[in-house]
C-alpha cells in the first residue's frame, strides 16, 4: 500500500510515497480502508520533531493522525464494530499512521462516523473534537454558567469547542477575523470580537477561561483577562511540570518540561491563575458523545475547497504551514472527487 512517510525529523517539512506491507492488526484492532486524512499543524510537529520529548517516534514513520474509512478487518476480541462500518478516528499517540491506503487502529480509540456526516466532514472532526472535549471536561472542569474565551477561536478548533462549550452551558467569547464573525456566531458563540479593530485585553471582563490558539506572544494579555482561580490553557504555548505528572511520564522528563514551564507557571501563578497544556489523546467513548452533540445540532465543519491526493501530501503540508485554509485541510485517499 502507498504511505506518506519521514525517515528522519526535519525542519524541511518534505515527506516521501512510500510503497509499504498493509498492516496486520492485532485481536483487539480494525484494519480500515482510509477514505480521507485530516492535514493539522500536528503533522507539522510530528515532521520537526518538536514534540519528541512527549513522544518519540521510531522510523520510518507513516503520518497523519485523524481519518475517516470503512472496516475491512476486524481483530477476534472486537464486538464493537463490524466490517462496513463507517468510523472516524484521532489514532493513539503512539501509533499514528492516516497519511496510507490502510491503517490498523485500536477498536477503542473509534467513533462511528456521525450521520450528518460524510467521510470528507468527518475528517475534520476528531482531533478538534477531542482537543475541544478534553479542554473543557478535564483541563479546565467548566462548568454551567462559567465564561470562555477562546482568542483565534474563529478556525477548525473553534468551530469544534464552541458546540461542545455551548452544550456544557459556557457563555463563550471569541475573537477572530471580520471574515468569520457570521459563521462563529452561527456556532454558537455569545460574543465576537474582531481582531482588526478590538482588543480583547482592553474590551473584555474578567472571564473564568482563556483557550489560547495563538502562541506566546499573546500569553501575558491572555492572563491580564483571567480571574483569580482561572485557568489558561494552550493547545501550543509548550508543556509543564503539570503536564508531564498528569501524563505520568518519567521523573527526567517531568523534570525536563518543569524546566520548559518554569516561566510560563511563574507568571501564571503572579496573577493566580493555573497555567495548562494540551496534547490531545485517542479516545472512541468521548468521540460518541462529541458525535451526539455533532448530530443533535447538525454542525457541519468547515472544509478548505483545495482538493489534495495523498500523493499531494507535500502540498498540503506547506499550505497548512504557510498558507491561510478555509477549514480543515484534507488528504482524499480513497475519494477522487
Amino acid at each position: 500500500m502507498k504511505a506518506v512517510q519521514i525517515k528522519k525529523y526535519s525542519k524541511e517539512l518534505q515527506t516521501e510515497i512510500n510503497e509499504i506491507p498493509i498492516p496486520t492488526i492485532t485481536e483487539e484492532q480494525v484494519l480500515i480502508k482510509v477514505k480521507v486524512a485530516a492535514v493539522n499543524p500536528l503533522e507539522i510537529l510530528n515532521i520537526t520533531g518538536a514534540v519528541k520529548l512527549i513522544q518519540d517516534y521510531p522510523m520510518p514513520l507513516t503520518l497523519g493522525n485523524e481519518l475517516t474509512g470503512v472496516i475491512e478487518a476486524v481483530g477476534e476480541k472486537v464486538t464493537a464494530y463490524q466490517i462496513g462500518d463507517a468510523v472516524y478516528t484521532r489514532l493513539p499517540l503512539e501509533h499514528i499512521g492516516a497519511f496510507a491506503e490502510y491503517a490498523a487502529v485500536d477498536a477503542v480509540a473509534l467513533g462511528p462516523l456521525p450521520k450528518n456526516l460524510d467521510f470528507l466532514t468527518g475528517a475534520a472532526v476528531p482531533l478538534t473534537g477531542l482537543t475541544a472535549y478534553q479542554a473543557l471536561h478535564e483541563e479546565l472542569e467548566a462548568k454551567a454558567g462559567q465564561t470562555l474565551f477562546i482568542p483565534g477561536g474563529s478556525g477548525s478548533f473553534g468551530q469544534m469547542a464552541i458546540p461542545l462549550a455551548k452544550d456544557l452551558g459556557l457563555t463563550v467569547i471569541v475573537s477572530g477575523s471580520p471574515e468569520a464573525k457570521e459563521r462563529t456566531l452561527a456556532a454558537g458563540a455569545d460574543r465576537y470580537l474582531d481582531y482588526k479593530t478590538e482588543n480583547y485585553w482592553e474590551l473584555l471582563e474578567p472571564v473564568d477561561f482563556v483557550i489560547d490558539t495563538l502562541g506566546k506572544a499573546e500569553f501575558d494579555r491572555e492572563l491580564s483577562i483571567i480571574k483569580p482561580g482561572g485557568r489558561l490553557l494552550s493547545l501550543i504555548v509548550g508543556p509543564n511540570k503539570r503536564f508531564a505528572i498528569t501524563k505520568g511520564m518519567p521523573k527526567p522528563k517531568q523534570f525536563l518540561l518543569g524546566l520548559a514551564g518554569k516561566t510560563l507557571d511563574k507568571k501564571a501563578k503572579e496573577k493566580g491563575v493555573e497555567y495548562h497544556f494540551i496534547f490531545v489523546r485517542s479516545d472512541g467513548e468521548q468521540l460518541k458523545e462529541i458525535s451526539r452533540i455533532i448530530e443533535k445540532n447538525q454542525i457541519i465543519p468547515a472544509i478548505d475547497p483545495r482538493i489534495f491526493q495523498l500523493e499531494d501530501s507535500n502540498e498540503a503540508i506547506q499550505y497548512v504551514a504557510k498558507g491561510h485554509p478555509q477549514g480543515k485541510v484534507l488528504l482524499r485517499v480513497d475519494l477522487k472527487e
